[in-house]
């Protein structure tokens, strides 16, 4: 029984994916995926690794995931399933690679600077 835990990170959201050999059951958090992530659009882009790979229902995943918020979270837990199906065989990395799951998504939420609203609205200008 091979069993890897790996680290995916996106915006403020950081996941340690643990992959064990089984059915293809997906825990987050100690609640089940379809609890956990309730759209979607989320759960499709989780399951991205496993398809890209063709290896749905082979590998059970449990994940603790933290910070952020739910997209955050579902790109750090569809980057530490990636990381962890190379670490558990290395043929993937290509297929993995080639579909851009294996790359670290830099961007985060630009700080707010004084004498502004937000990062980048600035207050209202007027001239008189």
């Amino acid at each position: 029984m091979q069993q890897r835990i790996s680290v995916g990170r996106r915006k403020n959201a950081i996941a340690r994916v643990k992959l064990t050999d089984g059915s293809g059951k997906l825990t987050v958090n100690s609640r089940e995926f379809e609890i956990y992530f309730p759209m979607e659009i989320q759960r499709d882009e989780i399951l991205k690794p496993f398809k890209v790979t063709d290896t749905m229902g082979r590998y059970d995943a449990q994940v603790r995931v933290l910070g952020g918020g739910p997209v955050g979270q579902a790109g750090a837990v569809k980057l530490g399933i990636a990381r962890s199906l190379v670490a558990l065989d290395e043929d993937f990395r290509s297929a993995l690679r080639g579909a851009g799951l294996l790359t670290r998504d830099p961007r985060m939420v630009e700080r707010k600077k004084y004498g502004q609203k937000k990062a980048r609205k600035r207050f209202q200008f007027s001239k008189r």
